[in-house]
């Protein structure tokens, strides 16, 4: 008879397997050096020609410059920013003003309310619009959505305007959101939904009082995620805000506090960063020249803007992150 208190043989015999899971880990390994190696000639290339542009563009002008015109017929040009940054804001807070709570709510009830069958279908179907092309949301902006906000509740409304860009912006960051935050709340042990129901608590208040707070890292990041992703988006705002680097005009209100209207702002056309960029490339510049630089001193400030959103991501997530 065999002894059966032998303890089992579990190492894994030598030669062939160790050489095999060598050969994996230096894979992984490879994969890892080329996304960190592309981020860093990303950063490089955009350093190096943004240096040039600096060398002859103060950083405070750029920074502070109220005129953006890289190009202009027949006279000089002008590299103040500032109509840019007020483009993307802009762009962005209206985006997330739309996301953040629709794609919030979203996540509550997939995770919270829906069926295994609803969410089996329902997560699908809204995770297709993170897989539709850009410029179709954009057309769908000019096409759809500004003649209807046109005809219904904006009538002095613009063909080219931040508000239907914004919208279609916001729409096409709700899966992100929704995605991110119905996995962090999926992960929220059972225990504490039944613990909350034991005390009296109802699904409202469960889903609202406990499941949320603590999936809130999770959701956090979310948010950031999102709105990294709607500082970057090109097309949408291309084909939909149109292509001019206005600034919006600061009336006077009460008391002569200075103040600026909601309305000339996002029912009039505008210019983010990412359109500047579009628009340079897409013009007869040549290599080497000022406003070509330009294009590389707007794509390292995005580059530095979205890092920080990303550290900002990484450094709540730690922070407030549950343990069970």
């Amino acid at each position: 008879m065999s002894d059966a208190s032998a303890s089992p043989d579990l190492e894994r015999s030598q030669g062939i397997e160790r050489i095999r899971d060598r050969t994996y880990g230096g894979f992984f390994v490879v994969c890892a050096l080329i996304t960190v190696l592309t981020t860093i000639a990303i950063f490089l290339t955009l350093l190096s020609d943004s240096v040039a542009f600096f060398s002859e563009v103060s950083i405070a002008d750029f920074l502070t410059g109220l005129h953006w015109s890289p190009n202009p017929t027949g006279g000089g040009s002008d590299f103040g920013a500032v109509p840019l940054f007020v483009g993307t804001l802009v762009v962005t807070a209206t985006a997330a003003f739309v996301a953040l709570p629709i794609g919030t709510l979203t996540a509550i009830y997939l995770s919270e309310y829906a069926t295994p069958r609803a969410r089996s279908i329902l997560k699908p179907m809204l995770e297709v619009l993170a897989g539709i092309p850009t410029v179709v949301y954009g057309y769908f902006a000019l096409v759809y959505v500004t003649p209807a906000l046109k005809a219904t509740l904006f009538p002095s409304i613009s063909t080219f305007n931040a508000l239907s860009a914004s919208l279609m912006v916001g729409i096409m960051t709700i899966p992100m959101v929704s995605s991110i935050s119905e996995d962090a709340m999926s992960a929220v042990p059972d225990e504490l939904r039944q613990a909350g129901y034991g005390l009296g608590a109802t699904k409202f208040e469960v889903s609202t009082g406990i499941v949320v707070p603590a999936a809130i890292s999770g959701i956090a990041s979310s948010y950031i995620l999102a709105i990294s992703r709607a500082i970057g988006e090109t097309m949408v705002v291309v084909v939909a805000m149109g292509a001019q680097a206005n600034l919006p005009a600061v009336r006077d209100g009460l008391a002569g506090i200075p103040y600026v209207h909601p309305g000339d702002v996002l029912l009039d056309p505008g210019m983010t960063m990412t359109v500047a960029m579009v628009q340079i490339a897409g013009g007869d510049l040549t290599g080497g020249s000022l406003p070509y630089d330009a294009m590389f001193a707007l794509g390292l400030t995005l580059f530095a803007v979205t890092l920080v959103m990303n550290v900002v991501s990484d450094l709540v997530a730690n922070r407030y992150r549950e343990e069970y």
